[in-house]
């Protein structure tokens, strides 16, 4: 699986159906499990508490695959092992420990590792949609410092705020978005991070504006948000960016107008994406693969004096930038989750989707079932 993580972005993991007649006792269920950096993952019998108050457990139905899986199997940001993998997925809650409201069993959920408290001096503003009473969390653990998972009796980490590629999970109520029981299980998994979050940082981070240029580095699922994301704001040239060939056809499925393949040119990626624009640059630059070599390219890409620059890919915790390319006017912001507040936009997102505005189906590449793991 690890050898091919790069190319899995819209792979479908079916989680098939295992049921319980008790909602008050430890469910013995199937997940794949990273037990190291650089060790094969494995699948394994998971034992999942019963929620506490304010948590959900939910059934797994469909997991998506995304490359930052890879990033926490091999022990990124924090070593903790075994994890239990995945961070994308919808499920169908089974239970739900005091003080949760508005759920009820059989709804239909998708998991989020931004929660949105609306209470918060953050939730209230515009400024960031990170929460202050319910934390972006790297540590594999719930809010209470403890975990509801183990195997064998040696306590699991999930990945954020969840695991979902196992076939039961729990989670913080306040992580959780309810969601059209006909939406496809396909569509809805993808809604809980790559998709998004590429389409957020469009719309929330960069604010793209209509006429606009943008260049895209990377059109894996995020890449593809973004596309389409820009599109729909107005922007009128958007530059994809992929040394995968077959990438050009996905990119100008959802709207890009160019495309460019670093690997069949002598001359670098800015120069490229300046050839395509005057000389003069793209007005926003959207790096959705973290390769450092690619933010600078990202950044000298873009127009002088005001060229924006939206990183949300991830490969390294530490980068060398050229400073020279930002002193010169341009903004790099970061972005997690593409600037969205999980509750109050993704729904508009997924109101876009049932509307056909956005056809997430053309990021699925193909599906497998859990047992099928080592057939990656």
């Amino acid at each position: 699986m690890a050898g091919k993580a790069r190319t899995l972005r819209g792979v479908g993991i079916e989680l098939l159906p295992i049921m319980t007649t008790t909602n008050s006792h430890v469910i013995t269920c199937k997940g794949i499990v990273s037990w190291g950096k650089g060790e094969p993952l494995k699948v394994e019998e998971i034992q999942v508490e019963p929620p506490k108050s304010n948590e959900v457990r939910v059934k797994m139905l469909y997991a998506s695959v995304c490359r930052t899986d890879l990033l926490f199997a091999n022990g990124f940001p924090i070593p903790a092992f075994p994890r239990v993998m995945g961070h994308e997925g919808v499920g169908v809650v089974e239970s739900f420990g005091e003080g949760v409201t508005g759920l009820r069993e059989g709804d239909l959920v998708i998991p989020a590792y931004i929660a949105e408290c609306k209470t918060c001096e953050t939730c209230m503003s515009e400024k960031t949609n990170l929460c202050l009473k319910y934390p972006l969390s790297y540590n594999g653990l719930m809010l209470d410092g403890s975990s509801r998972m183990s195997i064998r009796g040696q306590t699991a980490y999930h990945a954020f705020s969840c695991s979902t590629w196992c076939q039961y999970l729990v989670i913080n109520v306040n992580f959780l978005i309810k969601i059209d029981p006909k939406t496809p299980l396909p569509d809805a998994s993808f809604l809980s991070c790559g998709f998004s979050i590429g389409y957020g940082a469009t719309w929330k981070e960069a604010m793209v504006k209509n006429g606009s240029s943008v260049a895209v580095f990377g059109l894996g699922a995020v890449g593809l948000g973004a596309i389409k994301g820009a599109k729909s704001h107005g922007a009128i040239k958007v530059i994809g960016i992929d040394n995968n060939p077959m990438k050009a056809a996905k990119g100008r499925a959802f709207g890009m107008t160019d495309f460019i393949n670093p690997e069949e040119s002598d001359k670098s990626i800015a120069e490229l994406v300046k050839d395509l624009t005057a000389g003069m640059g793209v007005d926003y630059s959207f790096e959705c693969t973290g390769v450092p070599p690619l933010i600078n390219q990202a950044i000298q890409s873009t127009k002088l004096g005001t060229g924006k620059i939206i990183q949300m890919g991830v490969e390294e915790p530490n980068v060398n930038i050229n400073i020279i390319g930002l002193l010169v006017g341009r903004t790099l912001k970061g972005s997690i989750f593409g600037g969205l507040k999980a509750k109050t936009d993704l729904p508009i997102i997924y109101s876009k989707c049932k509307n056909r505005e956005i056809q997430l189906d053309e990021l699925l590449s193909h599906e497998i079932k859990l047992e099928d793991v080592d057939s990656f």
